[in-house]
């Protein structure tokens, strides 16, 4: 009898520690019931990432080379850059180049466009009427972006060496280098108001057209000069070679030329800017001088 109070004392000690079955839930517990509820499910493995290129395997065919154009434009410009100083008058700018080919030279004529356009900037174009004696701004139209100069020289006249829908697709023609308005027109036709703007562009030499101003030597030589006037502005120009054949663009070929104010033009020019009030005492004082020299030498003159 005292074995059997042993063993069951010993089965009483024992049973919380023992696992499975004989681990019996209690009313009070918070363990599931289920030992695989809750968990995450298991993460299938992932396969390793290959280094690229993977040393393990053989390469692949090389892509094939796009192909370029059957010709292509090699230009060079006789400067990059032009300084603006006191004494500036406008330069001369030489594009020369040629065409590179890989086959025979086709049948069908090759023409060349040069242009050179100035940094586009947003213009109002008003238009004047005469009310009650005078004349007034009335009516407007605002214009996204206009360059400041464009030029235009080709080998041949523009309408025949240049399709519609590929001036259209390079904004090469006067025309179509504006830029779209800003906003809705306030009136209903716009073309006398941009017409009016390469009109008076064009009088005082900032907008031109340049027919067979290009010459081209045997379909592979060209050269043409372009005249910058001397109210440039500041900023980089863009200078672009288009060459055709048909009324079709075939390449393509563009070019950066900066254009900066230096030495006492520049200093003047930021001096107007950075110190207006500086600059007012300045201009003062200086016709204030040269007043009074001139006054001076009259009077000297007048006594002699």
């Amino acid at each position: 009898m005292m074995r059997g109070a042993i063993l069951a004392l010993l089965a009483l000690l024992l049973a919380p520690v023992l696992p499975g079955p004989a681990q019996a839930q209690g009313s009070g517990s918070t363990m599931p019931a289920d030992p695989e509820a809750g968990l995450l499910p298991q993460v299938e493995e992932r396969p390793a990432w290959l280094l690229f290129p993977d040393p393990g395997q053989s390469r692949g065919p090389a892509p094939e080379a796009r192909e370029g154009p059957a010709e292509q434009v090699v230009a060079g410009l006789s400067n990059s850059s032009v300084a603006i100083t006191t004494s500036f008058d406008g330069s001369d700018i030489l594009i020369y180049g040629a065409i590179k080919r890989q086959t025979p030279i086709p049948e069908t004529p090759l023409d060349v466009i040069v242009t050179i356009e100035a940094p586009s900037q947003p213009l109002t174009i008003w238009q004047k009427q005469r009310r009650a004696g005078i004349w007034i701004n009335t009516d407007r139209v605002e214009v996204g972006a206009a360059p400041s100069f464009y030029a235009v020289a080709t080998t041949r006249p523009l309408d025949d060496i240049l399709a519609p829908d590929w001036d259209n697709r390079y904004r090469i023609s006067l025309p179509l280098v504006l830029r779209a308005f800003a906003g809705a027109p306030e009136v209903e036709d716009t073309l006398p108001y941009t017409e009016a703007l390469i009109r008076l562009r064009e009088q005082n030499g900032h907008y031109r057209l340049e027919e067979n101003a290009v010459t081209l030597v045997e379909d592979t030589l060209f050269r043409t000069d372009i005249r910058l006037p001397a109210n440039l502005i500041e900023g980089d120009y863009r200078a672009r070679i288009f060459l055709l054949r048909g009324g079709e663009v075939i390449d393509a070929y563009g070019a950066a030329i900066e254009v900066r104010k230096v030495g006492l033009e520049r200093w003047l020019y930021r001096l107007a800017f950075d110190q207006p009030l500086l600059y007012g005492l300045m201009s003062l004082a200086v016709a204030v001088i040269a007043g009074w020299g001139a006054s001076a030498a009259f009077r000297k003159l007048r006594r002699a």
